[in-house]
């Protein structure tokens, strides 16, 4: 099987690379800033993974308008090359903030979408051009929509908490209760796998989450045992918190009420859509050993920048 990744120089791209070429599968990087891009997706392969996109800026300074034009117009060429070549499946990389910035219950893809950020409509608007597009016979398309990933080579906010536990900084905001879904690297590259081979798969939208959820206390104390260390949850009122972080939207601060949201909110993702249609029972990888994974990647890459 050959398959087309675009994005893939990219934290998910370099580790789902990785991953497939370990199953046995041709994997042809593609750059879409090349101006040859075209010819190579006309190429002849299987499959085209399209990760390439925008991701969301916490710092909230990025143009509205560079969301669009990559996050929506980028993917639809790419699958209108898709379209009108020999290429059996396409796999467009969306993300749950597509549907909701925040979750009230469990996240499910019969959810009416209500994304509010630049990036999640960004997000939507490619799926809904994909979605009434009708298919040539013999054709899938894959929206994936996967909550927040982790796994070696993330620098979000999973190594934002690795470097205060790290530090032995004491964990602040522990007054906040959550619950929030991940998903690890490993889990996500399997579940690619998977519908790849998989032909009895419809096309639609899937949601990747790991099979448990876990609070931000759980992470601290999961990255902290990881690392040898005891937890320290320091319990600050939620009231306080929330004033102070509003220093940081007005300085451009590391912690700024987004971070803060993403950090401490609750977003709980139903993956049983995606295991029903593979008839898989569970992940490979539970969260916390997903987590674990995740942090040994981070100490390992610490030392080696050490030496």
């Amino acid at each position: 099987m050959k398959v087309i990744l675009t994005g893939a120089t990219g934290f998910v791209g370099v580790n789902l690379k990785s991953y497939l070429e370990e199953e046995g599968v041709i994997v042809e990087p593609t750059s879409l800033r090349i101006d040859d891009w075209k010819d190579k997706i006309n190429s002849q392969a299987d499959v085209i993974i399209h990760l390439a996109g925008k991701a969301h800026d916490t710092r909230n300074t990025s143009d509205d308008a560079e969301y669009f034009k990559i996050n929506r117009d980028l993917a639809v060429a790419v699958f209108e090359q898709f379209s009108t070549s020999d290429i059996k499946d396409f796999f467009y990389f969306s993300s749950v903030k597509a549907v909701a910035d925040s979750v009230v219950d469990i996240l499910t893809e019969d959810m009416m979408p209500m994304p509010l950020t630049p990036y999640g409509k960004s997000k939507l608007e490619a799926e809904e051009y994909l979605l009434s597009k009708r298919l040539p016979t013999g054709k899938r398309v894959f929206i994936i929509r996967p909550c927040m990933i982790h796994g070696p080579g993330n620098k979000g906010n999973l190594n934002l908490l690795y470097n205060v536990v790290k530090k032995g900084i004491p964990w602040p905001l522990a007054s906040f209760e959550n619950r929030r879904s991940f998903i690890g690297i490993d889990n996500l590259c399997y579940l690619i796998d998977k519908m790849m081979v998989s032909k009895d798969m419809e096309s639609g939208i899937y949601q990747f989450a790991d099979d448990e959820s876990l609070s931000t206390n759980d992470v601290v104390s999961i990255t902290s045992k990881a690392l040898g260390k005891k937890p320290k949850l320091w319990r600050f009122p939620v009231v306080l918190v929330k004033s102070a972080v509003k220093v940081g939207d007005s300085l451009s601060l590391p912690l700024n009420t987004e971070r803060l949201k993403k950090l401490t909110e609750s977003y709980v993702v139903s993956n049983q859509k995606i295991k029903n249609a593979l008839g898989i029972n569970k992940l490979p990888f539970s969260a916390k050993e997903g987590l674990e994974r995740t942090i040994q990647s981070f100490a390992r890459e610490s030392t080696s920048a050490k030496k």
